[in-house]
């Protein structure tokens, strides 16, 4: 099976850090296990500031982890009515240990 893929960053504190040019042998192939879709004020805190533990995340850590196979389990982060937004893999954190930027997902 092929999965998509996206480079995720270590510890990012804020969405600039995640829209940066990277190699593409950085990527890692990832599944969407849940979406969050949060208000506009939400998510501009939340891309803001990526430090601060977050309610959202703590409620959906099971589903956050790098399978045996290498894939990358994460949440999908969005602003309402908009396409993409922000992968998490909070690796037991309740803020973003790993995360990566997608332009667009429908």
């Amino acid at each position: 099976m092929t999965y998509p893929t996206a480079f995720f960053v270590h510890n990012p504190f804020a969405i600039d850090m995640l829209q940066r040019p990277h190699s593409m042998m950085d990527r890692k192939p990832y599944i969407i296990k849940a979406r969050i879709i949060l208000k506009k004020i939400d998510y501009e805190n939340f891309i803001a500031d990526m430090t601060v533990s977050r309610q959202f995340i703590e409620d959906n850590l099971p589903l956050m982890y790098i399978g045996e196979d290498g894939v990358w389990r994460c949440i999908l982060v969005q602003r309402r009515g908009r396409k993409g937004g922000v992968l998490v893999m909070s690796e037991g954190k309740e803020y973003p240990k790993w995360a990566a930027y997608l332009a667009s997902q429908a």
